[in-house]
């Protein structure tokens, strides 16, 4: 993909203009945090264009140096052939890089995210699944130093979760976690099992970008709030109040339950929380289906039921389907530290398949 010098030009030249509005004496503070917020984005973006434009120029020279005729001193223009040669080595990663600055955004990708995983087929061995593959996110996300706070849980009897949804916060955390939805597969022989006997159970994530509150408007009309008192294995914790709360969005249909807290107020804003999620995540899938192949180049489709990773115990091996992955290092990954490898693998094909489609397109 060749990016024209003009392109460059104009992209330093607004980096620029952004720096030195940001300066002026006058400048009401909203429109400073605006202008923050795009030098932020076009800093990044300038400094890959300014690499191509130094060493395109570089070359440039050298060549009309190496090309100066007979007269010229073979001694420089040996040296001069060999500075070439470097630079259109580093070329053509200073212009991927720029490439990969300028391909479209999604919007949401510096989002907050919530995550949601529910047991899927394999009934308690499913849920001990979903409690490892809630117990990996939790890790990953400490090392990235992301928060992340439970939003509500459903705990199965035998441990591990039938569901769990918690809320993560920090730098890019939906643009590092998105390619995560999916059902995730395990093959292992469950603690339970007497016979040896390899046993296949699965357990579904969905990763959903936060919107804030300007972004989802839900008129108070359009819900259904039923509180109600909450249900609890027994116990001293069993909670005696009519705290619990569900909340109908009419016109979606979607139903959101919270019982977590114990306070109702508290319950309500976290469902309300969820619900803004979900009602932003059909909004995104409503766009991107009126733009014909938005998601098409994607790595994944965001398709909660696309089985898109196995975990596999005897083999100790983990396999990402959608771009043929295979890494003989599972308890790494469960443990935190090596999903990273996994996610920066699906980033890099991500934005490999984009790229190759602006080519395409160009």
């Amino acid at each position: 993909m060749h990016i024209s010098a003009e392109r460059i030009a104009q992209i330093e030249a607004r980096r620029d203009e952004v720096q030195a509005s940001m300066t002026r004496a006058d400048l009401p503070p909203e429109e400073f945090v605006r202008l923050s917020k795009e030098y932020a984005e076009i800093e990044p973006v300038a400094k890959a264009a300014h690499e191509v434009r130094r060493l395109r120029q570089e070359l440039a020279a050298l060549e009309q140096m190496a090309g100066d005729g007979a007269e010229a001193d073979p001694a420089m223009r040996a040296m001069a052939q060999e500075e070439m040669q470097l630079i259109r080595g580093r070329l053509p990663d200073a212009e991927r890089a720029l490439a990969l600055q300028l391909l479209p955004r999604d919007s949401a990708d510096a989002r907050p995210a919530m995550l949601e995983i529910r047991a899927g087929t394999g009934g308690d061995e499913a849920a001990l699944f979903a409690g490892d593959l809630f117990r990996m996110y939790q890790r990953y996300a400490d090392a990235q130093g992301w928060k992340m706070e439970m939003i509500s849980a459903n705990p199965a009897e035998v441990g591990g979760f039938k569901e769990v949804v918690a809320s993560i916060a920090g730098t890019g955390v939906f643009a590092r976690l998105k390619f995560e939805s999916g059902v995730h597969r395990v093959q292992r022989v469950p603690v339970t099992e007497s016979g040896g006997r390899i046993h296949t159970s699965a357990a579904t994530v969905a990763v959903l970008p936060e919107p804030e509150e300007v972004d989802v408007q839900i008129a108070d009309g359009d819900l259904k709030i039923d509180i109600y008192r909450a249900s609890g294995a027994g116990g001293q914790h069993v909670n005696t109040t009519d705290s619990a709360v569900r909340i109908t969005h009419l016109p979606s249909g979607l139903v959101v339950t919270q019982q977590g807290e114990r306070s109702q107020h508290k319950n309500k804003a976290k469902a309300m929380q969820v619900l803004r999620a979900r009602l932003y995540e059909l909004e995104r899938d409503r766009a991107a289906a009126t733009q014909a192949g938005a998601r098409k180049a994607m790595v994944g489709s965001g398709d909660r039921s696309e089985r898109i990773r196995t975990y596999n115990f005897p083999q100790g091996r983990v396999t990402d389907h959608r771009i043929n992955l295979t890494l003989h290092r599972l308890p790494e990954i469960l443990e935190g530290p090596g999903l990273a490898e996994v996610i920066d693998a699906l980033i890099a094909q991500d934005e490999a398949a984009r790229l190759a489609q602006l080519d395409g397109v160009g």
